[in-house]
């Protein structure tokens, strides 16, 4: 596959200098344009198999960090704080820190399609880490930038008692507590300019409002919401022990 017009490369080669980057390294541009083309622009050369690559690849990079950094800890939590760094809501937050959006070549119908940005996202920074991990054969291109913002959040999921996953660690306190379910409304706000607050979401348990926060997607509007309400009835509960 061949750059497909000359101003092309000018544009990843800023993408690779936002990475902290020199574009003098090795890197397969060939490859980095296809990590960056969505299947709606080319049913043929899109960044579908480069994101199952990219899928291995930043889990690999997730563990080598975890195991150099918290060499004490067991595997089971390894697991559980490997799984939250390589979450779509993750990796799409790293992503859009680094504008991959602007980058990313689509057709208009994947551009307008707001709900699916963060999957979208989260699949063209696995298809690029792919691209850089097959320029070198290792990990020489991603750690450097990559590491610290692993390292960054896996200390706050480590200090977080809801692992970063407030919708379960709520679900899980109303069973134990109500034995219900708690219930999620959510509205688009189309007159919010700012992708960030595009959803708004409350969540309710028994006609009570536990919470309410927004997000680019539905998905990211309920896990706001979610945290709202975990950390009230976490407080609340160390409020009534303080009390007794």
């Amino acid at each position: 596959m061949t750059i497909g017009y000359p101003n092309r490369k000018r544009q990843l080669q800023k993408l690779i200098q936002r990475l902290g980057l020199s574009d003098h390294v090795q890197i397969r541009w060939d490859l980095l344009d296809l990590a960056l083309t969505h299947p709606t622009l080319s049913a043929e050369a899109n960044y579908e198999q480069l994101e199952f690559v990219g899928d291995s690849v930043v889990r690999l990079a997730a563990s080598e960090l975890l195991y150099e950094v918290y060499p004490d800890c067991p595997v089971g939590e390894f697991a559980a704080i490997r799984s939250i760094l390589v979450s779509d809501r993750t990796l799409a937050e790293i992503a859009d820190q680094y504008g991959f959006g602007t980058f990313l070549l689509a057709a208009g119908s994947a551009i307008r399609d707001k709900a699916g940005e963060e999957s979208r996202l989260a699949d063209c920074f696995e298809a690029v880490l792919a691209s850089l991990y097959l320029s070198s054969q290792n990990l020489t291109l991603i750690r450097p930038w990559l590491d610290s913002h692993f390292c960054d959040r896996a200390a706050k999921i480590i200090r977080d008692p809801a692992r970063n996953n407030y919708k379960a660690a709520l679900q899980e306190w109303t069973q134990s507590h109500y034995k219900v379910l708690p219930e999620y409304k959510v509205q688009q706000n189309r007159q919010i300019h700012n992708d960030e607050g595009r959803f708004t979401a409350v969540v309710w348990l028994q006609g009570r409002q536990l919470g309410e926060g927004t997000g680019r997607s539905i998905k990211a509007a309920e896990q706001a919401a979610a945290e709202v309400a975990f950390l009230s009835v976490v407080e609340t509960q160390k409020t009534a022990g303080i009390k007794r």
